[in-house]
């Protein structure tokens, strides 16, 4: 029989993050217009820096937000730097973003994007966040959508780091996003346009936008048949066009043994990571994407 000592301890450990934060998720109801009924949970650090930065961090398919906060350290990481993550949800089409509709794929176009802008909105202003301080992320459906954000929101983002994702625009007009809805052409790696056909995808997503886009960083493993490798490719090229740069040379080795780092241009807008042997999805490298994002 479980003594009192001993059930409150199994409480308190059963409370505590198993990432390693200090705090709790907390949810907010009301942050602004959500047209599809998305879920905000937001991480706040007892050490908040002034004028701290925010963290998009997207879920998978059959994911949640609360998932994602348990399986990746930026919660922890933002107890040691100060800096704010927005833990959303998705509660359609098997939890995944809608990374198809042209409302999602248009700037202030009611679809999911907008509502994920509108929880940025609404922290910066909260929390009096610093606005050039916007990062974005995200694995599979969420690495989708890091694109999406980072094309449909360039007044917001800084910097985005997406992991095994697809080029934003890559599944326009699927019926939906998910594995059992989505026209499966997109993830077998069977879409492929030019830079500039790419490039003009984004510009459509917010054509009255002449500022410049949020330096990117994609991963992908080579072992990928989920969302099919051929994928980071189309990454490139679509942010190859929008930036354009073009392939400067290979690091081996970087960030690990079996990755690659492709830099493009100065490696100041876009840099790519081949994972050797991986599949889906790549594991997340929380410090690589904070140093990319410029809190470390």
């Amino acid at each position: 029989m479980l003594t009192l000592t001993s059930l409150l301890f199994l409480l308190f450990l059963y409370s505590c993050p198993s990432n390693g934060a200090q705090n709790a998720l907390v949810s907010v109801p009301d942050f602004g217009a959500n047209p599809t009924k998305l879920q905000m949970s937001i991480y706040v650090p007892t050490k908040l820096a002034a004028s701290p930065a925010i963290i998009l961090a997207l879920h998978g398919c059959s994911g949640a937000g609360a998932g994602y906060y348990q399986q990746t350290k930026y919660a922890s990481l933002a107890d040691t730097n100060g800096f704010i993550v927005i833990f959303p949800s998705s509660p359609h089409d098997n939890n995944c973003w809608d990374v198809a509709s042209t409302k999602t794929l248009t700037h202030e176009g009611g679809g999911d994007s907008n509502g994920l802008a509108n929880m940025l909105r609404y922290t910066i202003q909260k929390y009096n966040a610093d606005p050039k301080k916007i990062f974005v992320t995200g694995t599979s459906s969420g690495g989708m959508m890091t694109n999406v954000m980072a094309a449909t929101y360039p007044d917001l983002i800084a910097a985005g780091s997406g992991y095994s994702g697809v080029a934003a625009g890559c599944l326009a007009g699927s019926p939906g996003s998910s594995p059992t809805t989505a026209d499966p052409t997109c993830v077998d790696g069977k879409v492929h346009k030019s830079s500039e056909e790419w490039k003009q995808v984004v510009k459509d997503m917010y054509s009255a936008w002449n500022g410049s886009y949020p330096k990117m960083q994609v991963w992908h493993g080579t072992a990928d048949t989920f969302v099919n490798y051929p994928n980071l490719v189309e990454e490139i090229k679509e942010w190859e066009g929008v930036f354009g740069v073009s392939f400067k040379g290979n690091q081996t080795g970087v960030p690990q043994s079996g990755y690659t780092q492709m830099v493009f241009g100065d490696g100041d807008k876009l840099v790519a990571y081949s994972a050797a042997g991986v599949g889906h999805t790549v594991p997340v490298h929380e410090a690589v994407d904070l140093k990319w994002f410029g809190i470390t």
